[in-house]
């Protein structure tokens, strides 16, 4: 087009550059509209309204306003697309203050904004978790500067219900309808997903139903939301009653909700279920995918059914599916809890090559299994090979080797190890400290095993039922029965007993 003896005109450019803004080419949009006007082809409003976006998009929110300066400067009078796009761009880099300050000002030059406007300054005050700031912000436009609409109500609805605020959430609902604000799918959608994750299912079931006499019809996700939190909560004969709703309403399930429906299952240990789910899918026409290969690998796993879980496992390679990283650690600590160890150094040498390096959650599960099979000089040196690469132990991490350790005999690694913990300052729990403590007791240290007792109240860390029984079933067996009756009592005092 540029070599065109009769250069086309700039509405043709504009159509190219707005295609690889869409495909979110931005830089080559960016280069493009340079030649463009190393040409001498002028651009236009659109043209410098894509520019803009593509700046925002790319983070480069000052060259966004440099573009600004040039349309003011050429005589085009900035329209909402202009605004929106700057004021998105703010809020995309988190600069959301500055939006508020750009809008403002935007307001005393005369400069009109419209929903979309202040739809998009209500997202970035949720997304910063001011949800405060957001209903304040609702109440200063509401009728002066815009009427508010389901997109604003639905954000603000959103962002509540992610911070467990679900009944304040619930007020702007009922809000809505007194404003008439008709809610959609998304609203309601929202509100179940709400009530789902503060365990108020019967009011979530009761939106779904409201739904259904208002003829807004529920989509897969309104339905995966409650078979997912009907799963979570063990009743998975609700959850199947629910499918059978959607159904009836010719919704029909997807890879999600087929997923869900299995890791239910195995949640109520049913196992043979959990295979008829997967393999239904096939011919219902939903094809498993990594996630769904995971759910029933982990599950395996867990009912010790390795030799299954491995053949899962072979088939996704079979099908040139990429495992994940929570595929291969639910794997690694299957065959691990199985003694299975040999299986496992292939595998994390495969995750190596495929560019997804083993994570503190694999060589915890590794550790566990070599110390589960007496093989703690290897579950040391992998302990200290973590450190080599930069993966940084958790507390769980050294937990599970303080209990090898110290059920293998080798107390004084353990508190070589503990002593580690302290000095790189860890926040220690009740669990660490009663490895440590049970480590003592069995090797009849029991002045040390108290003194423990001690610093770990000292730390703020407090002690469980399990810290005591094991120091006074040991104290009992050396017979020190005084200190073990003055155990007790701080037992039954703490109401433990």
């Amino acid at each position: 087009m540029l070599c065109m003896r009769h250069t086309p005109p700039i509405i043709q450019f504009n159509k190219i550059l707005d295609s690889f803004a869409k495909m979110k080419h931005y830089s080559t949009a960016v280069s493009l509209s340079h030649r463009l006007e190393l040409k001498g082809i002028q651009p236009d409003l659109i043209t410098l309204n894509i520019l803009i976006n593509c700046f925002c998009h790319m983070g480069q929110i000052t060259f966004g306003f440099s573009v600004l300066a040039k349309i003011l400067k050429r005589g085009y009078p900035p329209d909402t697309v202009t605004l929106n796009t700057l004021i998105k761009g703010l809020c995309l880099k988190g600069q959301v203050k500055k939006a508020l300050h750009f809008h403002d000002k935007l307001l005393a030059q005369g400069f009109q904004l419209n929903q979309v406007s202040y739809a998009t300054l209500i997202n970035g005050v949720c997304k910063i978790g001011d949800t405060r700031a957001a209903i304040k912000f609702l109440r200063k436009i509401d009728g002066r500067l815009t009427k508010p609409d389901v997109v604003m109500y639905n954000t603000i609805i959103d962002a509540m219900c992610k911070y467990q605020l679900v009944s304040e959430a619930y007020g702007l609902f009922s809000e809505m309808a007194v404003k008439g604000i008709s809610a959609d799918v998304v609203t309601y959608n929202t509100l179940i997903y709400g009530f789902c994750i503060v365990g108020k299912l019967k009011e979530a079931i009761g939106l779904l139903n409201e739904m259904v006499l208002k003829t807004i019809n529920p989509n897969v996700y309104t339905y995966n939301i409650l078979v997912d939190a009907l799963c979570k909560e063990g009743k998975v004969k609700e959850a199947k009653s629910v499918l059978a709703v959607m159904l009836k309403a010719c919704v029909k399930p997807d890879v999600i909700t087929y997923s869900t429906l299995m890791d239910g299952y195995f949640l109520v240990y049913e196992v043979k279920k959990a295979q008829h789910v997967f393999n239904a899918m096939s011919l219902m026409g939903v094809t498993p995918d990594v996630h769904t290969y995971t759910i029933l690998i982990n599950g395996f796993c867990k009912n010790k059914m390795v030799d299954e879980a491995l053949n899962l496992f072979k088939e996704m390679h079979q099908k040139n599916m990429v495992p994940g990283i929570v595929t291969y650690s639910s794997l690694i600590d299957g065959l691990c809890k199985s003694g299975r160890i040999s299986y496992v150094w292939d595998l994390i040498d495969e995750m190596r090559d495929r560019g997804q390096p083993a994570d503190v959650i694999t060589y915890s599960s590794l550790i566990d299994g070599l110390c589960k099979n007496g093989h703690l000089d290897r579950a040391i040196a992998l302990f200290n090979k973590m450190k080599d690469q930069e993966i940084r132990p958790n507390i769980f991490t050294f937990t599970i080797l303080l209990d090898g350790l110290c059920k293998g005999g080798r107390l004084k690694d353990a508190q070589e190890v503990f002593q580690d913990l302290l000095t790189k300052g860890y926040h220690l729990n009740v669990y660490t400290y009663n490895v440590m403590i049970n480590g003592h007791c069995k090797q009849g240290l029991l002045e040390e095993a108290l003194t423990m007792l001690s610093k770990m109240e000292d730390n703020g860390c407090i002690p469980n039922a399990f810290t005591f029984e094991t120091i006074i079933i040991a104290l009992f067996k050396k017979d020190e029965n005084d200190k073990a009756e003055k155990l007790l009592r701080q037992m039954i005092a703490r109401g433990l007993l």
